[in-house]
């Protein structure tokens, strides 16, 4: 993946990830996982090289929402050489779980 920022994921989003994957390995099959996997590098890597290019989020200022497909919202920070990714929110949980 071609970058302009460097991506760093915390460790809530690098959770968020492992219980996505599983999630999807359990109940999709390979090619719509593989399609996930297309779709999420491919956000990552608009967010890397135009990071404003998704909107801020209504939840909390200065975190900005990427839809990677419906059922997952990438929410992520920007910084002066970096984008950290706060969360990767399955859609399919509790809204009042979110941690943004």
């Amino acid at each position: 993946m071609k970058s302009g920022y460097k991506i760093l994921w915390t460790d809530h989003s690098i959770s968020e990830l492992k219980e996505t994957i599983e999630y999807l390995e359990n109940n999709w099959t390979e090619k719509e996982l593989r399609k996930f996997s297309s779709k999420l590098d491919h956000t990552i890597e608009l967010i890397s090289k135009t990071p404003e290019l998704f909107p801020e989020s209504y939840e909390k200022k200065g975190i900005r929402k990427a839809v990677v497909e419906r059922h997952n919202n990438l929410y992520y920070r920007i910084f002066e050489n970096s984008i950290e990714i706060v969360s990767l929110f399955s859609n399919r949980k509790n809204p009042n779980k979110k941690n943004v």
